[in-house]
């Protein structure tokens, strides 16, 4: 049966109490519970984000040029400030988005319409990436009816340069570096990827949904960050999220070119119908203002001391949970993740780390899983602090369980 509209309203406080006993069988973020999802810098930050995003509430970015002209001077403002942190040179140009999929999805486009140019309105060509690039590169590709390439990383997880030569060929127009991806925390060797991209004439795309409001302040706090940024020549984009490290309300990300002529494409013009020109910036026509307005707001209340204040305290909790996960006999680390992502496998191959995640979820921790190899996987923000050592009790004692025979075979499968 379908729900059917309701005959007659309800009242304001009826609604909520609907709501708040709908949210109640949700997933406990504010206790650490999610392994991704939530972003959390603590009440301070929360609180200037709720109150500039609903003080922007009714207003749409999409009349930005026209009827708000503040929306349009925040958007250029906070532009500045990430191509700042990027080390984007006087040419370099930026555009806000609702999230890292669209961000992805028009540099992919930017990067397809340039090459049509030389290569013909026809022109369908092929992506190159390693197996962990985000799905968002494959989304692009079956929206635009390119190809997408996946080549295996290397064995620190990260991607291996020769590998993706393998894959290119004449038709090759992108590769993609990430920083981090999402499945190991490893910043790839964009250095490596830049001389690739150069040396082969194509555009290299460097994917910082996840670092790149964090790994810059990691940087700037003495922590071992590869150059991932506008600081390697042959970098032509970026991809990175506000709604993540930037701790920005959703939906908020940015896409950055290396020069106007690799922004050239991106915008979407139009005058062929009776209301005259629509030219927007986004693949979302109506977005919400309110998210401008949060983003705006957080740079400007939190400042480069407060985003270096909350790398130091992330990176300290991440590398306490780091140390106390392998501190439990069968379980190591991944590679060497820079930031924020960690996930760890089994050296024991008669632990079955998918079981032991079910046994996290008695204790109400939804499980982050990767299937390769087998992984429990945390994107993690300062929510998870608090926690720490009740989720390492918790594994232990999972770990134990299952290490002694008395958990059945699990049921779970990786799942974003």
């Amino acid at each position: 049966m379908r729900t059917p509209f309701p005959e007659t309203g309800m009242s304001q406080d009826a609604v909520i109490d609907a709501l708040s006993a709908m949210k109640s069988g949700d997933v406990d973020w504010k206790r650490g519970r999610t392994p991704l999802y939530v972003f959390d810098a603590g009440e301070d930050a929360y609180e200037m984000g709720r109150r500039a995003f609903f003080a922007y509430f009714k207003e749409n970015a999409l009349g930005k040029s026209r009827a708000f002209p503040s929306v349009a001077k925040m958007e250029a403002d906070i532009i500045d400030m990430g191509l700042g942190l990027l080390h984007g040179g006087d040419d370099a140009q930026g555009f806000m988005t609702t999230g890292g999929t669209e961000s992805i999805v028009q540099a992919v486009q930017s990067c397809r319409d340039r090459a049509r140019v030389s290569r013909g309105g026809d022109f369908r060509g092929n992506i190159v990436a390693a197996i962990s690039v985000h799905p968002a590169f494959d989304k692009a590709a079956r929206l635009m009816d390119l190809e997408i390439r996946r080549a295996p990383v290397a064995p620190d997880y990260r991607a291996d340069p020769a590998g993706i030569e393998a894959l290119m060929d004449a038709d090759t127009m992108m590769i993609v570096g990430s920083a981090p991806c999402f499945p190991y925390g490893v910043i790839d060797p964009i250095e490596e990827l830049g001389a690739l991209a150069e040396r082969k004439g194509v555009w290299l795309h460097v994917d910082a949904c996840v670092g790149g409001y964090v790994a810059p302040f990691a940087a700037m706090i003495g922590r071992a960050i590869p150059a991932f940024d506008f600081s390697v020549p042959g970098v032509c984009s970026m991809s990175a999220d506000l709604h993540k490290y930037g701790f920005c309300p959703k939906p908020a990300s940015t896409v950055y070119y290396r020069d106007s002529g690799c922004s050239a494409h991106h915008a979407f013009d139009f005058d062929n119908w009776p209301s005259g020109r629509f030219y927007t910036t986004t693949i979302c026509g109506t977005r919400p203002a309110g998210a401008v307005a949060a983003a705006w707001a957080m740079f400007h209340h939190m400042g480069l001391q407060g985003y270096r204040q909350i790398a130091t305290d992330l990176m300290g909790f991440i590398d306490d949970y780091r140390a106390g996960v392998e501190a439990i006999p069968g379980l190591k680390v991944l590679g060497d993740p820079h930031v924020s992502v960690v996930a760890f496998g089994s050296e024991d191959a008669d632990l079955d780390l998918f079981r032991v995640a079910e046994l996290m979820t008695d204790n109400g921790w939804l499980p982050g899983l990767l299937k390769e190899p087998k992984a429990i996987h945390r994107l993690m923000s300062l929510v998870h602090r608090p926690v720490l050592d009740e989720y390492l009790s918790d594994l232990r004692t999972a770990v134990d369980a299952v290490r002694g025979g008395s958990a059945p075979e699990a049921r779970l499968q990786a799942t974003y």
